[in-house]
């Protein structure tokens, strides 16, 4: 698959949720399955970044189901979102040669991400009688699974 349309896709992660897309970035190079070692970003694969992140996802998680958390369109959740697209979308495009490529398709990527999971959001809640912790869940398991199926395509 094109590393464009993987850092835009990893774009669209962070938009869903900010921190999963750097926890999966980090899983990824932490397994070897993004070759940045030697990079800028060869931090994402340490020992105890893969944690950090992870734990960061985690709290995301818990506190997206507050109810006095801020929509994701807010300007501070939006640039969140951006600035982690931008950075996990310049990893990806790092690990396949095309750094700047990646940076700008990760920001495409959570701008689609922000934009469209919160619409899709508000409307699977409104079809099921606005039941929203079925559809946070639900928008956490995507997140996740799309994370770790464009880190686990790059190589």
């Amino acid at each position: 698959m094109s590393i464009y349309i993987l850092a835009l896709l990893i774009g669209v992660v962070a938009g869903l949720r900010a921190m999963t897309a750097p926890a999966a970035v980090s899983i990824g190079a932490a397994l070897g399955w993004l070759p940045v070692s030697g990079t800028w970003a060869a931090f994402m694969g340490y020992r105890f970044t893969p944690y950090i992140f992870g734990i960061l996802a985690l709290v995301e998680f818990v506190t997206d189901q507050l109810p006095s958390t801020p929509s994701r369109k807010v300007p501070q959740q939006f640039g969140a979102r951006i600035v982690s697209g931008a950075f996990c979308g310049a990893v990806i495009g790092t690990a396949g040669g095309a750094l700047i490529g990646g940076l700008v398709a990760g920001v495409v990527g959570a701008v689609i991400g922000t934009l469209g999971g919160a619409e899709a959001r508000q409307r699977l809640v409104a079809a099921t009688g606005g039941r929203d912790l079925p559809i946070a869940l639900l928008e956490d398991a995507v997140a996740v699974l799309l994370g770790l199926f464009v880190v686990s395509s790059v190589v």
